[in-house]
């Protein structure tokens, strides 16, 4: 399927994960708010963060944890401008301020990771429907950016808006256990689904189902996405606590994959992989830092790295055995200090959300 010359004008453009990087939208932390207390993020963050969580939820993130997150956040992207990239920033919001719909509550978190709240398919803009309350009006943020997008010629399009009530909630989760089978947090009252649950490698998108992505979510994005010739397709997640498959499945470039053993069953992959390289991420390096301690990500969020193009990587300063295995796989990893952004919700896929990249869609399977 041929795009139309007029989309390709758009400056929205962005159909993998790995073409050369033109625009990208890199979050912000001003006024940034511990999430909440909810079985919706409880559950999804390390134990020990969990625990810290019950005492602060609410609360403004302590100005020392910001203030060191920002100046690696500042790092990131003169990286990036250094590299020729326009980078954009979404407004600042006041997410201490309560907030309410017709059945419940919130305050706000913060607009670190644009890459869970919006996926840029093609010359296209979709908000997805997240299932953190906190969460529920972030998209404000870029509002800005996406109506100058859109008068640009980008489209713009929005799932539908999600209720939230509780019974979106599996109120009395609990972790499943090793030997049990996995259970998720949302339940399939409606459609919800985090962006960040999502890949693309071209026509085929590869996805989890997880604590706050459900099967109602992919099929609306499977229906709205079908028309345009892209398939999606499942992977075999083993986390006990998935969320968000940058952590477990990362592709590099045309015929590479990143797979986190930990949490992807390589055994059972799509058979559609058979012909890529299935490039086995090695156990993150120990971290001897209070920010690794209290992130609300693991260790694995290690291969949550930013392909600048087809050979350069963006990747944590902190993690000298991944380092070295990008370079014996023949790309260009370029490592700076990004930990303490973890408290905060991820790392550099995570906070960014490629808004152009210069290629073409394809078909990397046939």
């Amino acid at each position: 399927m041929d795009m139309p010359v007029a989309a390709r004008t758009s400056p929205v453009w962005s159909w993998n994960e790995w073409d050369p990087l033109e625009e990208v939208i890199v979050g912000r932390l001003d006024g940034a708010v511990i999430p909440p207390y909810h079985v919706s993020v409880t559950f999804n963050v390390p134990s020990f963060t969990a625990k810290l969580h019950r005492l602060v939820a609410g609360l403004r993130y302590p100005r020392w944890m910001k203030t060191r997150a920002e100046a690696e956040l500042d790092g990131f992207i003169r990286l990036m401008e250094g590299e020729g990239i326009r980078v954009r920033r979404p407004e600042a919001m006041n997410h201490r301020r309560k907030f309410r719909t017709l059945e419940w509550s919130s305050r706000g978190f913060c607009i670190a990771c644009p890459r869970d709240g919006f996926l840029a398919a093609g010359d296209e803009i979709i908000e997805t429907p997240m299932c953190w309350r906190s969460r529920y009006f972030e998209a404000d943020a870029y509002r800005p950016l996406f109506k100058e997008y859109f008068d640009a010629g980008a489209r713009w399009t929005a799932a539908p808006r999600p209720q939230l009530t509780d019974e979106s909630f599996n109120l009395d989760y609990t972790i499943p256990g090793r030997d049990e089978p996995l259970r998720y947090i949302v339940t399939e009252f409606e459609p919800l689904f985090d962006a960040a649950d999502f890949v693309r490698c071209g026509r085929d998108w590869f996805y989890i189902l997880s604590n706050v992505t459900n099967r109602m979510g992919v099929e609306w994005l499977r229906r709205h996405l079908g028309p345009r010739g892209i398939r999606l397709h499942e992977l075999p997640a083993i986390c006990r606590q998935p969320m968000h498959i940058d952590s477990s499945f990362m592709p590099l470039a045309p015929g590479k994959v990143l797979v986190n053993p930990d949490y992807i069953d390589i055994e059972r992959l799509p058979p559609i992989l058979k012909r890529w390289d299935v490039l086995v991420a090695p156990r993150p390096d120990p971290v001897d830092d209070i920010m690794a301690k209290i992130s609300m990500c693991s260790p694995w969020t290690s291969i949550n790295v930013l392909m600048l193009d087809h050979r350069k990587v963006v990747v944590d300063a902190s993690q000298p055995t991944l380092i070295r295995a990008f370079r014996d796989w023949g790309f260009e990893p370029m490592p700076i200090p990004f930990l303490a952004y973890g408290p905060f919700g991820g790392a550099f896929h995570c906070a960014t959300l490629d808004v152009r990249r210069r290629g073409e869609l394809e078909d990397h399977f046939t």
